[in-house]
Formats: C-alpha cells, sequence, structure tokens
C-alpha cells in the first residue's frame, strides 16, 4: 500500500512552481525534511554583458564572409531585438589559422580573465577561433567561469557540457577546413609547376597572363625584356659590377619596373641571380624541386653562367682595401652621398715617391654630381679650425685624454726614471682634439669624429659644421 507523505501541502506547492506533477511516495520513500528543500533554492542568473568581436581574414578562402561592418551591423540589430548588453566592440583583419597570433584577440582573453566582460557576441564561431590553441583558450575560460556565454547569429554557447562539446565540435570543423585548404592548394601549385607555370608574381621582364585558363603562365614584357637581356650582356661580356648596372638603370635609361620604381641594388643581383631567365625555376625557393618553365626564356643557359662566373668575382673580399681616416663620417653637400677617399702617388726625381689623399663624394646618389675634391692635409687644417665650434661628448673624451696622460706618465716614471707627477686637474678637449687630428692614429683620428654630435658636410672642398 502507498500513502500520501505528510508534507503533502509544502511538495505540492513546488513541484508546482516546479511545472511537475503531483509526486506520491511509497511507505519505504525517504521524505526529503524541509530545510533540505529551502537550501535548494534556485540561483538569480549571472548578468551576462558582451563583447562585439568581428573579424575577417584577407586572405582568399574568406571572400564570401561578411565584412566587418556588415557584421557588426547584424550584430548590433540582434542585440537591440534581443536586449543584449554589448559594453565594448573590437575588430580585427588576421588570419585565425595560426595559434596565438591575433593582437585582438588576444587582448579579448585577457579582458575576460580580468572581468571586463564575460560574454562574446560574433557572427559565427569560426570568426573566434580556426585553430585548436585559441579554442583551447576559451574552452578553458568558459570552465574557469570567465566566460559565460557565446552569442551568434543562430546559435548560442553556454556554460554547459554539451553546449561546450558543439562549441568545440564547429571549432574542430573549421580547423579542418583550414587544413584540408592548404593540403589542396599545395596540390594545385605542384600541379601547375609540373606544367611549367611558376605560381606567384612574375619576375622584372615578364608579365602575368590574365586569362584565368592561363593562369600563372608568364609572357614577355615588350618593354623590360630587351633591357633586362642588356642587362645580363653587360655583366657577362662587358664584366659590369652590379652598381654599374644599377648606375646605367637609373641615371642612364630611367628604367622603372612594374611598380614604377627604380630597380634597387639588391633587386638587379636578385635578377641577375633568377634562373627563371634562361627557362628553369625552383619552388618553393630552396626546396630543391625545379621544374622546366613553360615561358619563352630571355638569354640563354651559357649566358646565364657566365654572369655568376662574373658575380662570383665581384663579390671578392680584397686584402688590399685601403684604410683613410676620415671615410664615412662626411656628407656630401651637393647630394647627400657619403665622402670618399683616394690615394695618388707622385714620383721624384731622386726616385722617391710622396703619397697624396683626397677626400670626394661618391655619387652614390648622384652620378652627375659635381663636387670637387680636397687633399687630406687641408681638410685636417680644416678641422683643426672646426674644432673651437664642437660641442664634444666630454665624458668619452676627457676618459681617453686621462688613459693617454696616465699611460705617458707610467711611461716616464719606468723607463725614464723621472719623477711620478700627477695628471693636471683640467683638461683641454679642444687642445688634446687638436693635437689628435694632426699627429694621431687612423683610428684615433676615426674615434675622434665619432664623439662629434654635428654634422660634418663637404661641400667643394668647404667643410662645414651643421649643429
Amino acid at each position: 500500500m502507498c500513502k500520501v507523505a505528510n508534507t503533502w501541502g509544502l511538495s505540492d506547492a513546488l513541484d508546482s512552481w516546479r511545472g511537475l506533477r503531483h509526486p506520491l511516495w511509497c511507505m519505504n520513500t525517504y521524505i526529503r525534511p524541509v530545510d533540505s528543500i529551502s537550501r535548494q533554492a534556485v540561483q538569480a542568473p549571472v548578468r551576462v554583458k558582451y563583447c562585439l568581436y568581428a573579424r575577417k581574414s584577407t586572405e582568399s578562402e574568406e571572400r564570401q564572409v561578411l565584412s566587418i561592418d556588415s557584421q557588426i551591423k547584424e550584430m548590433l540589430q540582434l542585440a537591440d531585438r534581443e536586449g543584449l548588453e554589448v559594453v565594448e566592440l573590437k575588430r580585427e583583419s588576421h588570419s585565425a589559422k595560426e595559434t596565438g597570433t591575433r593582437p585582438v584577440f588576444n587582448e579579448i582573453v585577457e579582458e575576460l580573465r580580468a572581468g571586463k566582460y564575460n560574454g562574446i557576441l560574433t557572427w559565427a564561431p569560426d570568426r573566434i577561433s580556426r585553430n585548436a590553441g585559441d579554442l583551447g583558450k576559451i574552452v578553458d575560460l568558459m570552465d574557469a567561469g570567465g566566460l559565460q556565454e557565446i552569442r551568434t547569429y543562430s546559435q548560442s554557447f553556454r556554460n554547459n557540457p554539451n553546449e561546450k562539446f558543439l562549441l568545440m565540435i564547429l571549432g574542430s570543423q573549421a580547423k579542418l577546413e583550414n587544413d584540408n585548404r592548404g593540403v589542396n592548394v599545395k596540390r594545385g601549385l605542384r600541379t601547375r609547376c609540373e606544367m611549367g607555370l611558376r605560381p606567384g608574381v612574375a619576375p622584372t621582364g615578364y608579365f602575368n597572363e590574365k586569362l584565368a585558363e592561363k593562369k600563372c603562365h608568364a609572357v614577355i614584357d615588350p618593354v623590360r625584356a630587351p633591357i633586362i637581356k642588356q642587362m645580363f650582356e653587360k655583366v657577362a661580356n662587358d664584366k659590369w659590377s652590379g652598381r654599374k648596372v644599377h648606375h646605367w638603370l637609373k641615371f642612364d635609361l630611367n628604367f622603372k619596373s612594374k611598380g614604377n620604381k627604380n630597380l634597387s641594388l639588391g633587386n638587379i643581383y636578385i635578377i641577375l641571380q633568377n634562373p627563371f631567365y634562361y627557362g628553369t625555376f625552383e619552388y618553393p625557393e630552396k626546396s630543391g624541386n625545379w621544374y622546366e618553365g613553360k615561358h619563352e626564356p630571355l638569354i640563354t643557359k651559357e649566358l646565364y653562367d657566365a654572369v655568376q662566373a662574373q658575380l662570383k668575382r665581384d663579390h671578392i673580399v680584397r686584402s688590399d682595401i685601403k684604410e683613410f681616416a676620415f671615410t664615412k663620417l662626411m656628407t656630401c653637400g651637393s647630394c647627400q652621398s657619403g665622402v670618399t677617399a683616394d690615394e695618388k702617388f707622385k714620383k721624384l726625381k731622386d726616385g722617391t715617391s710622396n703619397r697624396y689623399v683626397y677626400y670626394g663624394c661618391t655619387r652614390h646618389k648622384d652620378k652627375a654630381c659635381k663636387n670637387g675634391y680636397v687633399r687630406e692635409e687641408e681638410l685636417i687644417t680644416q678641422m683643426v679650425k672646426i674644432m673651437d665650434e664642437v660641442d664634444f661628448n666630454k665624458i668619452a673624451m676627457r676618459e681617453k685624454f686621462e688613459a693617454e696622460v696616465e699611460r705617458l706618465r707610467k711611461f716616464q716614471h719606468s723607463f725614464l726614471h723621472t719623477k711620478d707627477t700627477k695628471p693636471e686637474k683640467d683638461i683641454d678637449l679642444c687642445a688634446y682634439a687638436k693635437y689628435i687630428l694632426k699627429d694621431g692614429s687612423l683610428t684615433e683620428k676615426r674615434e675622434l669624429l665619432l664623439c662629434i654630435k654635428s654634422k660634418l658636410t663637404l661641400t667643394n672642398g668647404v667643410l662645414t659644421l651643421e649643429k
């Protein structure tokens, strides 16, 4: 037999509030005490404050995704329609393929941990993550209670096992799509290479074919290709250096790339070392995978090899390079190039010879610069006069001067047996600088000028100090 529990009235009220039927318990049914029921009162729901996060990658696979502005518009309308509290709005143009590479997403994670908000409002789950690392951070935040809900346009994911599991499935599906897409793209690029079509932008002297069925096919640029061929011929046959080719292209021809810019010296060497111009290419670079190109070669393999042999000679580090005291320390006043030096020898009647050093413009920025030359002795005379105007780095100069005085004092005491004397307290830095310029070593002269904070300019043999 069964009977109604003696707590019928209270149970009836609780069951009605919960929308349940009257419970009938048998005699052996455990009857819960009243105080245990009261302790199970329903907690008030947590107030969710949302951060609206809109993201779109610039990569081609996301072309069909709504733009960032469209995502924001749609999600703000959803928030207004459903009364969601949006306290922050963040946007980002970055791929979500790799973990930890999105600065705005990382900022959101830190602000969630700090409690600035506890919900994310976004267009779709794949806007948050397409990799396992970032997805794990989001799930960990849910487990810790820092993230209460992720709300998308068509779904919501709260902090409960089923919805977190669904979120992880959708995130893993986005990662799978990325991985498969990467495999497919690599397979497609490999197929194009086997067809003789080099992926990417065609090098200078070629154009990319615009027709879709001939994508990646390179055709000869009728304007630039003849000049590129001449570059190879001048290096191989006339033994030109890369720098001489650079001056020829910039000042004699005013040659421009497809981007309407002058070729830099580095780009010239890249062109001269690119086997694409004689018909082969390596893809990816430094992979060891070589292919025969379908494009028309500009040069022969023999010409290319001759250029490589000349470039090796061009990069030989010579042991007889001369060092001069004031090179790379002054600027040409006419074209703002650097100042270099050269030495000349004049034979005398007695069989000896005199050495003369001249300083002048390198003409790096202007091949036609007409700035004159000045002899080193005249340059030193002008520097000595300028020393009165120089604001020295006094600490560095004083330390060096004191070290020199101490070295001289020890020499006199040890070898000349003079009495030990103490150096003067007041140090005349200007007089010491003039002494270094006249009688110091090459290294000391360079160190002295490096201490000068102002800019030295040489114009038609006249040295000036720009403050």
